[in-house]
């Protein structure tokens, strides 16, 4: 039996993101459709496949836009399922009927958004497993740098990968970084008029320089401490002394590392004292997978 927990489940009935859907379309043909006058609107169907080996993401948005094109597609292959091609060069992953110049309308930019969120899926679930197969427990997370115009269906393709999406916006969480800090004049000042408005539901982080700057920020009541400008055997010595200095006093906090975190530098990179690592690498300059359409014939 099929789990409950799906991630289209995430997207409410109405909202946003089906704007996205029409703002997509209406960017795509913003006058006269030519070549649907062309093709006329006969009804047909065609198969959309997949060209590349992957993890298939980005169905609920794709099947939003059949929708509003007035189409049916049939789904062959469940969102978060791994596609390989490797034997038959292309899989079939979903039929779509309907008439022709609509089948056209939908074809490329439902395309783009399969082939882009698949391909951040496919990196978020490739980056997760080789963080497991170092024996890294914790958490990976994707981070703020997403594209604008498509940052719901970037970080929805992380979830998708099995990478945590870290704040969503800058509502989600308060981040509390250098400009911050130098604007208000210290990390106590600027914890604390953070948490007088944000109040205990949302988690302050602070990105603290040093360990003394973590050490205040954790003292003021930051909830997550990133400890930025640190490497290698450093960053394992900071966090282990942060830890220790810290244990049953009372503070309860989470240490994150930002940046650097790459596939072929993982198992060197990554230490069981951090208890989050978050990377633009799983999303910003990652590669698509190749997906087609064909009209039946």
């Amino acid at each position: 039996m099929a789990s409950s927990l799906q991630y289209k489940n995430l997207l409410p009935k109405s909202g946003a993101w089906k704007d996205d859907i029409r703002r997509f379309l209406s960017e795509d043909v913003p006058s006269f459709d030519v070549g649907g006058f062309v093709v006329g609107s006969n009804r047909r169907t065609a198969t959309i496949n997949c060209k590349q080996s992957g993890v298939l993401a980005g169905v609920p948005f794709v099947q939003e836009m059949g929708d509003q094109c007035g189409l049916t597609i049939t789904w062959y292959i469940e969102e978060g399922v791994f596609i390989d091609t490797s034997k038959s060069g292309k899989v079939p992953v979903a039929k779509v009927e309907g008439p022709t110049n609509d089948l056209l309308l939908f074809e490329r930019t439902a395309l783009n958004i399969l082939a882009r969120a698949s391909g951040i899926a496919t990196k978020s679930r490739r980056v997760m497993a080789l963080a497991r197969e170092a024996g890294y427990p914790g958490i990976i997370a994707g981070t703020r740098k997403t594209t604008p115009g498509f940052r719901r269906i970037e970080k929805y393709a992380m979830l998708v990968g099995g990478v945590d999406a870290h704040r969503y916006d800058l509502s989600s969480m308060v981040m509390l970084k250098d400009n911050h800090v130098w604007a208000t004049g210290s990390i106590t000042r600027a914890v604390q008029a953070a948490r007088s408005t944000c109040g205990f539901a949302m988690k302050i982080e602070v990105e603290c320089q040093s360990e003394a700057e973590a050490d205040e920020a954790i003292t003021a009541g930051a909830d997550v401490i990133m400890l930025d400008n640190f490497t290698g055997e450093g960053l394992k010595i900071a966090a282990q002394s942060l830890k220790t200095k810290w244990a049953g006093k009372g503070k309860n906090f989470l240490l994150e590392c930002s940046g650097g975190l790459r596939e072929e530098n993982i198992k060197a990179y990554l230490t069981n004292e951090i208890d989050i690592y978050s990377t633009s690498s799983v999303h910003q300059g990652t590669g698509v997978i190749d997906f087609n359409m064909k009209i039946d014939h």
